[in-house]
């Protein structure tokens, strides 16, 4: 039986080596899922990291067109202030050149309305030298004639006055 004992001790070496290696299996098993389940979470995660990343990329060239948007605005409102800075200047430029033109205008109405007032007075002061040459080439006139008249009567008389002498004298 010493066969039997040793073979049955054997057996059961065997028994418990085999135990022990389905126990190292199992844990092996276990620690392989363990793994498996790790790298699953690990492998999720990188997904969800891999979204999140797409998802920042998308927002960031989201913000980057927006921005660009916004900088084109920016430089279409400073090239629309530059152009309305323009277009102030030349209204104001036209303004003065308008105000200088007015203020030559009125020095040339206020120049031609003096000249105007010196011809009036200048005008009246002839009107009433003429009117007076006029009166007074009246006042001859009426004086000539009446001369004339006094002569013509005095001529008459003494003319009266001779060819009753003559016939006096025949």
């Amino acid at each position: 039986m010493e066969l039997s004992a040793a073979f049955e001790e054997r057996v059961r070496q065997m028994e418990d080596a085999r135990n022990h290696r389905l126990a190292l299996l199992h844990a092996e098993k276990e620690i392989q899922a363990a793994k498996s389940r790790i790298l699953a979470a690990k492998l999720a995660a990188a997904r969800r990291l891999e979204r999140r990343r797409l998802l920042l990329e998308r927002r960031a060239a989201d913000v980057a067109s927006r921005a660009l948007a916004a900088r084109a605005d920016i430089d279409a409102a400073r090239l629309r202030r530059l152009a309305a800075a323009r277009e102030l200047r030349s209204v104001r430029d036209e303004i003065e050149e308008a105000k200088r033109r007015e203020e030559d205008w009125d020095r040339f109405y206020e120049a031609k309305r003096k000249e105007m007032e010196e011809f009036q007075a200048v005008s009246q002061r002839f009107e009433a030298e003429t009117r007076e040459e006029v009166q007074r080439l009246r006042d001859l006139v009426s004086q000539v004639c009446s001369a004339v008249i006094w002569s013509k009567e005095l001529s008459k008389i003494i003319y009266s006055s001779r060819s009753t002498d003559l016939i006096s004298d025949e």
